[in-house]
């Protein structure tokens, strides 16, 4: 006969006690035992903007800081489909004569009809490959930014078709009641999600968030935190509870108030309350993605990159 070793024992007694524990609480509902107790943290590719943002390298520095999820922009995803390449930036606007703003708006405006005749023929097979691509390298495309209001019909059509075949929940755009009016029907139609995006327009008077949702259930919210605050000066928190489930996911960056000057900051400078909405989360097992989106200023003899990891540690740290 086996004799029980000093660790089984312990185990035994170990499980008598916390049974004898469990049977004293009180029980808890199906709902309170399965809900999720982690955060999934991401990034929108529009964090990488200053730096080479091909698909493929997109997916590398994603893979490099270890996030799971992105919100892609709609112009590596096409550029990988193998849309026109648009017009080569050369000066800032700001520094444009009047003639160069005139030529470059030109230009772009050359290319947006190639773009939309480019669409009406496009195949979903690299798009496909897309998403194969970015779930083979351990990111999954939860949000494609493409596609917008002023889009005719067929161009509408071709975001949601090019969203499904990467792979995403849906598709994001700003937030306004025509915008809510005008996409919710094609939400409907395809079976997948609008996600509305904020920025500071939450201050003005006769800003809703009601009437965008109300046109279809598919119609979803991107709730920006840092923008909310730099708008309204108050926490997003309330905000997050009472529409939790109609947000898809968050922008998480940190703004100062207005009566602070509403400036972008590193993460943890600012007054954005990221460690307390990223804990609500948590706590209430929101299904809410977190993507961070880097927008402050890079410090001199930093990178990207480099900001990137303080982000991601910040919001890992805030959970710890």
């Amino acid at each position: 006969m086996r004799m029980p070793t000093m660790a089984n024992m312990n185990r035994r007694r170990f499980l008598q006690v916390t049974g004898a524990a469990a049977a004293m609480l009180p029980l808890r509902s199906a709902a309170a035992i399965t809900k999720p107790r982690s955060v999934k943290i991401g990034a929108i590719s529009y964090s990488f903007r200053q730096i080479p943002g091909s698909a493929e390298e997109i997916l590398a520095y994603m893979q490099e800081l270890e996030l799971p999820t992105i919100e892609l922009m709609g112009t590596p995803a096409e550029a990988f489909a193998g849309a026109p390449k648009g017009p080569a930036m050369g000066r800032r606007f700001r520094d444009m004569s009047p003639e160069e703003r005139q030529q470059a708006a030109d230009a772009r405006r050359v290319h947006q009809e190639k773009m939309k005749a480019w669409r009406m023929g496009a195949s979903m097979d690299r798009f496909t490959e897309l998403g194969q691509m970015y779930r083979a390298g351990g990111v999954d495309i939860d949000i494609l930014k493409l596609g917008q209001p002023a889009w005719s019909d067929a161009e509408i059509d071709y975001a949601f078709n090019a969203a499904r075949a990467v792979g995403a929940r849906g598709i994001s755009f700003e937030i306004s009641n025509e915008a809510g009016e005008r996409m919710g029907p094609f939400a409907d139609k395809h079976g997948l999600l609008t996600s509305m995006h904020n920025h500071t327009q939450v201050a003005n008077e006769d800003f809703s968030w009601d009437i965008p949702l109300s046109f279809s259930s598919r119609n979803m919210l991107n709730l920006d935190i840092g923008h909310y605050v730099a708008g309204l000066g108050t926490s997003p928190v309330p905000v997050l509870r009472k529409y939790h489930d109609r947000i898809t996911h968050l922008h998480i960056k940190d703004r100062r108030t207005p009566g602070n000057g509403q400036a972008n900051m590193p993460f943890g400078e600012g007054d954005t309350p990221i460690g307390e909405v990223l804990r609500l989360l948590r706590d209430e097992g929101y299904p809410i993605t977190a993507m961070i989106e880097l927008e402050y200023p890079i410090p001199e003899g930093s990178s990207v990159m480099e900001e990137m990891k303080k982000c991601v540690a910040y919001c890992r740290n805030a959970l710890a």
